[in-house]
């Protein structure tokens, strides 16, 4: 124990550490503000370079100056469009043509076959980039609202990423201060304390000032891809997973408190036996988030290395500037709930979780194997989820301009109007692939691309020639991202890739969304796998044994399968959703295993240290009381943390943020205090095997039997 002048000099490191870490949260800071300005969320460039909408892109972008995203601007009267509707419309696109970023001239407005709606085509400068939304907004002044009966919306996939967009935009604001005053409430609730929360909070602040940092600055220098979806996953994560590992130290810290009068010499043990079990949570959640590189889909290869940042930037400082807070709060930090130093048995301030772990006690057998029914059998929810690419009515959670538009080019329009598959083909090849696509259920209409720029489109009309390839537009008749319009895709490429020569390439905003989904369907049955085996070394090397990994990995799976069926019923039967898009399984089973993993090593880590001093099933008793609070605490954090996606109206944040809080509570509640203690209980000791502690608690046992 050190002496007076020790004890100074550990006050003093413990103040230098703190500040130096105040001067770092200074010059980080504001890059957590500035993460949208590096944002990217162009569906297309996250393709896999090799993807045939991929090659498609390319190839389209040799047939025009300039690469461009169609808005559609829609005029709809019910009763018939007016001769004064048509000079509107008229009027409008000739103030659109004037818009920067607009690629003009415009065509003519084009008229529905009932003669109650009016279409604009405005394309808009692909490379403005995000600009595209401030353009989008600009033609939406201009067109202004709806008028006499007349109904003016502004939608096609410029439409739509505006709108997209603007949800993002929220991330930087309302996401951060709706997890920062859940994170707070939980913390008051679970401490007690008017001065406690402060610390955890302060280094879950300083982990997304430190992570924010580091993604801003290799997103501007090009070296990750950030999106909107990444970026509300970060804050999340951050702060979910950082209150996470704090709580544990806390609760560890506060145990050793009643052991030791001096608090470092309190956080030195505290820190000690909880640093293992935070690293290699951390550690599995890290790398498991790399994992994602894996990937295919440049989207997950970026959301991978952002995510993985922000848990080892959550890492460092919850190890050390959180500690050097704790050090110099003492006992006054847990006012008015201060510990003594009494150095009674860490059980006794345990009371409940004590009681819980002498029911495991006696009926072990019976528990376990009833909650692995229970889990089973909300497993069985699975059928229910609906994989599914969301159409994008069913995209935002509120009814959107690009949504309302997208309805009325529906209801006058082949659905697919502005957002055609295109079909690049050899110039000897283009009547007979042209035919081809015409006889593919699904498709209303074949034209060529003839270079033309103004005046309707003229089906007769010769086509445009660029270095032997000719390019053709398919338009469907269904609306672009539907189930419908993706057969519609599918079918195409497959007749028109069977005429011979013809070197068909097929694309579109269909075909990214029919590519994504297929690129989606590989990287979970890759990555999936590579995740898990992952977890199962860091678990051995944890834990020193195979058996305990093993069954750990059997409960997370049966988790994870219980969550995604009880999801989906809330999906189909709370929410009315459609379904789920393709990559929500593979995010779902990352987050949720990578997290969830936290409370197995949690619970493991001390159920080994307790068995090492008690016996295995002592010890599993031991950790589960000890420990059951603070799991419980952390989950019900993470959980609330990720539920503050909700407040975002995008369908697929709200899933994922629904999913996780779900299957967390459902770890916490169920599976590490009931399924995992009552299993390794009734195992007993070989629940350690083939590690030493297998044969000596083992032998513990049977001395104590006899």
């Amino acid at each position: 124990m050190p002496g007076r002048g020790g004890h100074g000099r550990i006050t003093l490191a413990a103040v230098a550490l703190v500040l130096a870490w105040l001067l770092v949260g200074a010059v980080a800071g504001p890059f957590s503000g500035r993460l949208g300005e590096v944002a990217t969320n162009d569906n297309a460039s996250f393709l896999p370079t090799d993807a045939e909408a991929t090659r498609a892109q390319e190839l389209a972008g040799r047939f025009v100056d300039r690469q461009t995203t169609p808005a559609l601007v829609v005029y709809e009267r019910a009763s018939g469009i007016t001769g004064a509707d048509t000079k509107r419309a008229v009027a409008d696109a000739a103030r659109f043509a004037r818009v920067p970023g607009v690629v003009g001239p415009l065509p003519p407005p084009i008229p529905s076959e009932d003669g109650q709606a009016l279409q604009v085509v405005v394309p808009i400068d692909e490379s403005d980039g995000e600009r595209i939304g401030t353009v989008v907004g600009e033609l939406r002044d201009l067109a202004g609202g709806d008028r006499d009966g007349l109904t003016v919306d502004v939608a096609g996939p410029a439409g739509l990423l505006a709108d997209l967009i603007e949800v993002f935009s929220a991330i930087d604001g309302t996401l951060l201060i709706v997890t920062l005053c859940v994170v707070l409430v939980i913390l008051l609730v679970v401490y007690r304390s008017p001065v406690l929360w402060i610390f955890p909070l302060l280094a879950a602040g300083m982990s997304f000032a430190l992570a924010a940092v580091f993604v801003y600055l290799l997103a501007d220098a090009d070296v990750i891809k950030l999106n909107g979806q990444a970026q509300g996953i970060l804050t999340v994560l951050v702060f979910g997973a950082g209150t996470d590992y704090a709580l544990l130290l806390v609760a560890r810290y506060r145990e050793e408190l009643h052991r030791h009068e001096r608090p470092w010499d309190a956080m030195r043990a505290a820190w000690k036996g909880a640093a293992p079990a935070i690293i290699a949570s951390g550690g599995t959640a890290t790398l498991s988030l790399l994992c994602l590189l894996l990937s295919s889909l440049n989207s997950n290869r970026a959301l991978g290395p952002v995510a993985a940042i922000g848990i080892a930037a959550t890492l460092l400082v919850m190890l050390t500037f959180l500690p050097a807070l704790l050090v110099l709060g003492g006992r006054w930090a847990f006012w008015p709930r201060r510990p003594r130093l009494d150095r009674a048995d860490p059980r006794t301030e345990h009371g409940i979780w004590s009681r819980i772990a002498g029911f495991v006690a006696r009926r072990a057998r019976p528990v376990w194997v009833l909650t692995t029914l229970a889990l089973a059998a909300l497993a069985l929810g699975l059928t229910q989820l609906g994989a599914t690419t969301l159409g994008q009515s069913d995209l935002f959670t509120e009814r959107t301009d690009s949504v309302a538009g997208q309805e009325v080019i529906a209801r006058h329009y082949p659905a697919g109007t502005g957002s055609p598959a295109t079909i690049f083909i050899t110039q000897q090849t283009a009547r007979q692939v042209a035919e081809v696509a015409r006889g593919v259920p699904g498709v209303a209409a074949v034209r060529p691309v003839t270079g033309a720029r103004t005046g309707p489109p003229d089906p007769n009309a010769a086509p445009k020639v660029v270095d032997g390839t000719v390019q053709l537009e398919a338009t469907l008749a269904d609306p672009p991202d539907s189930d419908g319009a993706e057969r519609t895709v599918r079918e195409l490429r497959r007749a028109v890739h069977a005429v011979p020569g013809s070197g068909s390439v097929v694309g579109g905003f269909t075909a990214i969304n029919v590519d994504t989904s297929d690129a989606s369907t590989r990287d979970r049955n890759v990555i999936i796998p590579v995740v898990l085996v992952v977890i199962a070394i860091i678990l051995a090397l944890l834990l020193r044994a195979l058996l305990a990994p093993l069954l750990l990995i059997a409960t997370v799976l049966l988790s994870f399968a219980a969550t995604l069926g009880l999801c989906a019923l809330i999906f189909r039967y709370v929410f009315d959703f459609p379904g789920v898009d393709a990559s929500f399984p593979l995010f779902a089973f990352v987050f949720l295993v990578a997290l969830g993993i936290d409370y197995n090593i949690f619970l493991m880590s001390r159920v080994r240290e307790e068995s090492a001093r008690r016996g295995a099933r002592a010890g599993v008793l031991t950790g589960l009381a000890v420990t059951g609070g603070v799991i419980t605490s952390a989950g019900v954090v993470l959980a609330a943390t990720f539920s503050a996606l909700a407040v975002l109206p995008l369908v697929v944040l709200v899933e994922l943020g629904v999913a996780v809080a779900v299957g967390v509570l459902l770890d916490t509640v169920v599976v590490r205090s009931l399924l995992v203690p009552a299993l390794s209980y009734d195992i007993g000791p070989k629940i350690w095997w083939p590690g030493r502690l297998s044969r000596t608690n083992g032998e513990r046992e049977a001395r104590h039997a006899r």
